[in-house]
């Protein structure tokens, strides 16, 4: 179970110290029905985490992700991909990364948090969670890992659930603020939100290109 765990740890601080979901959860706190969108939006969160990464650890097992005590070599393939597409977006992110002083831009959806509905808000904490290419990209690199270390099928469910608790940190943090902190919870959060929307391109751009080396490694690794 240790080789399970320690596989994913870094992909799991990857995906909870992603600033788009804390900022949209952030954004849907600070609206009239931010208690219950805001709820809603984690629990979203937490459930696209888990389903994701059960459905990579239940197409894995059939395909002998690991044979003779180590990882199969098409999980080297796997994970050379999903390292080089990491380093990718984390050229894209640093290329995008805002001027000295200047605001950087929005992205257009975060304008109609204020209206979206209770279902909307859980979805949307889903999609985020595995539509996104970046989370989405982290969590199969994570739960592949899990099933190349040939651990059995309960240590890699606890793996991949500690996976979900670790990656879910920052969604469910901001919550716990607005439920718990009152008064002063609204002058943490804004910012929180400040600090993450003016560094999210650099904080993205070097946790892409640390994991996507990892992977890499781990790739030449399976394959030599």
């Amino acid at each position: 179970m240790g080789a399970a765990i320690g596989s994913m740890l870094g992909f799991a601080a990857g995906v909870a110290v992603s600033p788009l979901p804390i900022v949209a959860i952030i954004l849907l706190l600070a609206t009239p029905k931010g208690r219950v969108t805001g709820s809603l939006f984690a629990l979203g969160w937490v459930v696209g985490l888990a389903a994701l990464g059960g459905v990579v650890l239940a197409l894995a097992g059939p395909a002998d992700a690991s044979t003779d005590g180590g990882p199969a070599k098409w999980t080297g393939w796997l994970e050379l991909i999903l390292g080089l597409l990491l380093l990718l977006f984390a050229v894209k992110q640093w290329r995008e990364r805002p001027d000295a002083g200047a605001e950087p831009p929005t992205p257009s959806w975060m304008a109609s948090l204020d209206t979206l509905t209770p279902v909307k808000s859980l979805g949307l904490g889903a999609l985020l969670a595995t539509v996104n290419p970046k989370n989405g990209t982290l969590t199969i690199a994570a739960a592949a890992s899990i099933a190349a270390t040939g651990a059995a099928a309960g240590a890699q469910l606890v793996a991949i659930a500690i996976f979900v608790v670790i990656g879910s940190v920052g969604v469910l943090a901001p919550l716990a603020v607005y439920l718990f902190a009152g008064q002063s919870a609204v002058t943490t959060l804004e910012g929180w939100r400040h600090w993450f929307i003016h560094n999210n391109a650099a904080i993205m751009a070097v946790l892409f290109l640390v994991i996507g080396l990892k992977l890499i490694g781990d790739a030449i690794t399976v394959l030599t």
